[in-house]
């Protein structure tokens, strides 16, 4: 939930006017925009539609609110639609290009039901990254000469470099790079990046001693910090050339794009959508063409359908947006993604899963204190009243052994909250122990999609419901496709089962160095519990310049079908020794049809828990 009071009573249903907005307001439709929405329950709406042209929307006369955003950086931010208790509203740009000017959220979508936004693009006048072309290198004397354009307005404090923006600014922090003749990740590019900026700090005095009572997260911004100093020296060579010394990985090629936005956990600030506890939203031909974190967030929501909802860069820029295109948290009902291009965004074309949470405290023979995991998921609202909530322990296995319906949650701080549980605690509840929300997970259907020149991965699917990922195109530098059960980094829910996985080409991905498979199943937990269940993968087109398509762990019932994997030899092996296919702790596995034509010594790599399986 948004945290700040609900401006709107809820509108009426099917009732409202048709609100039409045109150039007058090009230079700045911040002020008009916001004034007309701020007299919704006066005066509803049911359409607002924009005249055909270009809109500038700047923060100064937006409506400030402060966020908790899950997988984000938690913020204030300003904008122009507070879609707020709203039933039935469809916004439609009419083909116009929204251009937004620092840290605002374009749409924020609350306790809504029936919203649809359609033919419009979304872009920010100065992006949230920085780029610029590697110009000369050094290797022996560990430098690096770096071109920046005067799109990117940079100055030099304490021999580092910070990008300035419109309203914000960020150091180098996370990089990674891009080659401009294909507009990708570059090959191999975890030689190279992150461009490393950091040794143990020289004076430590007495940290050691100081002691928390609680449990802490290494990753918070107060802590993430410690015992670092920065060694990277920055120094300009002439105005829009400047030289960096002390890169510690190899220097990076000339002629590649360096990408930089700052530090993680403070450089997701301004998704372009974000939609939370809400009953029904449609985007419909929507471009995102950059935004400061996601292209769209969606939080305990239902039924979020996007056709035609494209993650493009704009302006000759390498990367669109800074964090996921899309982030599906705890929602349910259905979740479709047909048609879309995810391209040149810096982490995964989608991401659905729920949270788990930490049992901290027993308090009563009803109620549970629990924590928030991660810094970037502080204030989440894991459910609703009668949700079903299931406790885990993940050391035993990886399905709940208990189920409780919610009563109540009060929430205490961005970190911990407590729940009030209508049935009787289970006996052997601890501390230590998970929950889930066993609801909150939704159908899902990927469909007819291009995920490709993206950092991470295409699909990260934490999902016990249904999945159906069907005739895409992927081309990813990390896995095509991972499912996990993540318990210890993002704190990401969900034991994947009915995954059908079909008629998809996969195009050279895992490029940038890793050594992972281009599908994957995997848990953090190195136990060998059953985690994922009736997965079919069938009827796909692997490419793969490198051995590794497919990883497979705790897994029960796995059909592999009528798959045909051939290599590409667009870029070197970078491990050669891999099979082709690694499967461990797993049972019911089926291979039929499928036709081989790698370069992989071993085809099929399994360990000793499994008999009678061969490759065909």
């Amino acid at each position: 939930m948004l945290n700040s009071v609900c401006l709107f009573a809820t509108v009426a249903e099917n009732k409202g006017e048709i609100v039409v907005f045109g150039n007058e307001i090009a230079d700045d439709a911040t002020p008009k925009v916001l004034e007309r929405m701020m007299q919704a329950e006066a005066s509803p709406i049911s359409v607002i539609k924009f005249k055909k042209g270009t809109y500038h929307f700047y923060p100064d006369k937006g409506l400030e609110v402060f966020c908790y955003i899950s997988n984000h950086d938690d913020v204030m931010v300003r904008t122009a639609f507070p879609i707020f208790n709203f039933s039935n509203l469809t916004i439609d740009g009419q083909g116009s290009t929204f251009i937004f000017h620092g840290r605002m959220v374009p749409f924020l979508v609350d306790n809504s039901k029936n919203i649809s936004i359609k033919n419009v693009s979304v872009d920010w006048a100065m992006p949230f990254h920085s780029e610029g072309v590697v110009v000369a290198r050094d290797e022996k004397n560990k430098t690096f000469d770096l071109q920046i354009s005067d799109d990117y307005p940079y100055e030099i404090r304490n021999n580092q470099i910070v990008f300035v923006k419109e309203y914000y600014e960020h150091t180098l922090g996370q990089t990674i790079l891009y080659d401009p003749e294909r507009k990708a990740i570059a090959f191999d590019t975890e030689s190279y990046t992150n461009i490393s900026n950091g040794k143990k700090s020289a004076v430590q005095n007495n940290i050691d001693k100081i002691k928390y009572k609680y449990k802490i997260d290494p990753r918070s911004k107060t802590q993430k910090v410690l015992g670092i100093q920065k060694t990277l020296k920055v120094e300009q060579l002439k105005p829009g050339l400047v030289r960096f010394t002390g890169h510690k990985k190899k220097m990076p090629p000339i002629g590649m794009v360096l990408t930089s936005k700052g530090d993680q956990s403070i450089n997701r600030l301004a998704p372009a959508f974000r939609v939370t506890h809400t009953a029904g939203f449609n985007a419909i031909n929507v471009n995102v063409h950059h935004a400061g974190g996601m292209g769209l967030i969606a939080e305990n929501s239902s039924d979020l359908i996007l056709d035609g909802f494209n993650i493009t860069a704009s302006n000759g820029r390498m990367v669109s947006t800074s964090a996921d295109a899309t982030h599906f948290v705890g929602c349910r009902g259905k979740v479709e993604l047909k048609n879309c291009v995810f391209k040149n965004q810096l982490d995964d074309a989608t991401n659905v899963h729920g949270t788990y949470q930490e049992v901290v405290d027993v308090i009563d023979d009803y109620t549970l204190g629990v924590r928030m995991g991660h810094a970037q998921q502080q204030g989440f609202q894991i459910g609703v009243k009668n949700d079903n909530i299931g406790l885990v322990r993940l050391s035993e296995s990886f399905f709940s052994y208990g189920r409780l319906t919610i009563k109540s949650i009060k929430k205490i701080n961005g970190r911990y909250q407590k729940i009030t549980f209508n049935e009787k605690l289970p006996a052997k509840v601890a501390p230590g122990d998970l929950i889930e929300n066993l609801d909150g997970y939704p159908d899902l259907l990927v469909e007819n999609c291009t995920i490709s020149s993206n950092r991470a991965r295409g699909l990260l699917i934490s999902n016990p419901k249904n999945t159906i990922i069907r005739n895409n195109f992927f081309h990813t530098e990390m896995e095509a496709i991972l499912i996990p059960v993540e318990s210890g980094h993002w704190f990401e829910s969900g034991n994947a089962a009915n995954v059908v996985i079909t008629g998809n080409t996969f195009q050279d991905c895992q490029h940038s160095g890793f050594n992972r498979g281009v599908i994957r199943f995997v848990t953090d937990d190195d136990n060998e519990n059953i985690a994922f269940k009736n997965i079919e993968i069938s009827k796909n087109t692997f490419n793969h310049f490198d051995n590794l398509i497919l990883e497979v762990a705790n897994t029960d019932g796995l059909k592999v079908l009528g798959n045909t994997i051939t290599n590409s030899g667009t870029f070197p092996m970078l491990h050669p020794k891999n099979p082709a296919i690694k499967i461990k702790t797993s049972k019911n596995i089926q291979f039929k049809n499928n036709n081989y034509k790698g370069k992989a010594t071993t085809i099929l790599e399994k360990d000793k828990t499994i008999t009678n399986v061969k490759f065909k």
